[in-house]
């Protein structure tokens, strides 16, 4: 099979000829029909992932068909659609396990960082961190769903119940929040790289009831806001436009460091925090919640073998949306 892999960080991904992988006994092979491609992945390549076992084969919004089964699996998993997320594997026993926030376990594996991912024509994965995709969605619209779509709901969850929802960075995860923040009611107000007029515009055509450069105050103070950006500077620019109580939620899995501010930002109750990884209930919650606000995601397809161009084009911002491989 086909398979793209980085071997060490800065350098370019090669493409492979590598063997079909065997599943171990709870995994499924999977041929891999879609595979969106993250802004995590742009932090693997760089380096920023101290965490991550090279060679790796990165990707970890994959959809694909399951074509075999591990001993401890029954078969009529075979034929199945599956959606394979950047949680692949945990201990299932410390305490976060067993508390219901597996996303915090110390032992945990993730997919295309420690475990090999969807840069391929086939991977696998264990079946209990797979999800199933509904039949509405295609290939290509469910693979950014299965980390943009569920990071971005985790953070949602973390502002539910507020009326004025800042969105700091306007890229997959953003455009997929905000069709579920209005969806739920939400008025919401997008920030951009000041020169980035086109992705203000995109934003107000999603719904944003403003949309302007990041370092401009919105029309309206924030009771929370999301910062998809991984951009440390954004967090003081973020609470000076916040409400007294309200929050500031960090939603990558890296960021620029955070210069210091002024403690009267974060007086006022105010808090910041941040969101790490996902859990198998997100999804499960996440794609009940699809069922009534259905989202639309906007999708710019490379092939396989173009991987490296469309992480530059990613890099570059040209696009909107969210971009995918397709094998």
């Amino acid at each position: 099979m086909r398979a793209m892999v980085l071997h060490r960080p800065g350098q370019p991904l090669q493409q492979q000829e590598r063997p079909v992988p065997t599943p171990g006994p709870q995994q499924l092979l999977i041929k891999v029909l879609a595979c969106g491609v993250c802004r995590t992945d742009l932090h693997l390549v760089d380096g920023e992932l101290p965490q991550a076992v090279l060679p790796r084969v990165p990707g970890h919004e994959i959809v694909g068909v399951v074509t075999a089964v591990g001993a401890d699996v029954t078969p009529d998993w075979i034929g199945r659609r599956v959606g394979v997320p950047w949680l692949g594997w945990t201990c299932g026993e410390c305490v976060f396990c067993t508390s219901g926030r597996e996303n915090l376990c110390d032992n945990a594996q993730f997919t295309g960082c420690h475990l090999d991912g969807g840069y391929a024509e086939y991977t696998v994965a264990d079946r209990r961190f797979c999800f199933p995709i509904p039949e509405g969605l295609s290939d290509v619209q469910a693979a950014p769903l299965l980390c943009a779509g569920l990071i971005g709901f985790r953070a949602l969850q973390m502002a539910k119940g507020t009326r004025h929802l800042g969105l700091y960075g306007f890229g997959a995860a953003a455009h997929l929040a905000i069709q579920v923040a209005r969806g739920r009611g939400q008025k919401v107000y997008a920030f951009t790289r000041p020169d980035d007029s086109e992705g203000q515009a995109y934003a107000r055509s999603l719904g944003a009831e403003w949309a302007g450069p990041s370092d401009q105050p919105p029309p309206h103070l924030l009771d929370a806001s999301l910062i998809f950006a991984p951009v440390g500077a954004l967090v003081p620019l973020a609470l000076a436009v916040t409400v007294k109580g309200g929050c500031v939620i960090c939603a990558g899995i890296h960021m620029s460091d955070i210069p210091a501010f002024p403690y009267r930002l974060l007086w006022g109750e105010r808090s910041v925090r941040s969101v790490a990884n996902l859990t198998r209930e997100d999804g499960t919650t996440f794609f009940q919640e699809l069922q009534h606000t259905p989202v639309h995601c906007d999708v710019t397809c490379f092939a396989l073998a173009e991987a490296n161009q469309a992480l530059a084009c990613l890099r570059a911002g040209q696009f909107k949306g969210a971009i995918v491989l397709t094998p």
